[in-house]
């Protein structure tokens, strides 16, 4: 059974010198690892500041949700589409997470995801005023006559290599 120190006689009581140093060299490795973590904090503190930028999303805003949390999404992986959406963002749960509305496929995943993984969608502006029409541009059409220069050679028949063999078109 152990005694508590206050029972021990105060002249009994020594340190072993070897003792004494290992508790030092402990501190001294303690101390070093406080000052380690806490420059690495700051490090790690600069390099988020300098690249990080807070989000704007209000309530309301169309959002398109990355579809790296998605597992149930078929077809080979690199043809996929690396964001889906558009979806309403209905809240801000905490600074880093947010809440969407998902519909369609989707309405059965977990509406939660982190800031990281949304971005605001921007409509494309044949949607937005859908009374603009595309100015469809005609081929220009190049008079014979007046063509640059004699042909120099007439091909009877063009190849082409189809499966491995020569064929004429």
């Amino acid at each position: 059974m152990a005694f508590p120190v206050d029972h021990l006689k105060s002249n009994i009581l020594t340190i072993h010198p070897t003792a004494k140093d290992f508790h030092e060299m402990w501190k001294r490795a303690c101390d070093t690892a406080a000052k380690c973590i806490a420059e690495a904090k700051e490090y790690n503190k600069q390099r988020w500041d300098k690249s990080h930028r807070e989000h704007d999303f209000r309530e309301g805003d169309q959002v398109l949700v990355s579809t790296l949390s998605f597992n149930n999404l078929k077809g080979p992986k690199k043809i996929r589409d690396s964001f889906v959406g558009p979806f309403t963002f209905t809240k801000l749960i905490w600074k880093n997470e947010v809440e969407g509305k998902l519909t369609g496929e989707f309405s059965r995943e977990n509406p939660f995801f982190p800031v990281s993984l949304v971005k605001p969608y921007f409509q494309k502006e044949e949607e937005k005023f859908p009374s603009w029409k595309k100015n469809l541009t005609s081929p220009e059409i190049v008079d014979v006559e007046s063509s640059p220069g004699p042909v120099k050679k007439i091909i009877k028949a063009r190849r082409i290599r189809l499966n491995g063999k020569d064929k004429r078109q």
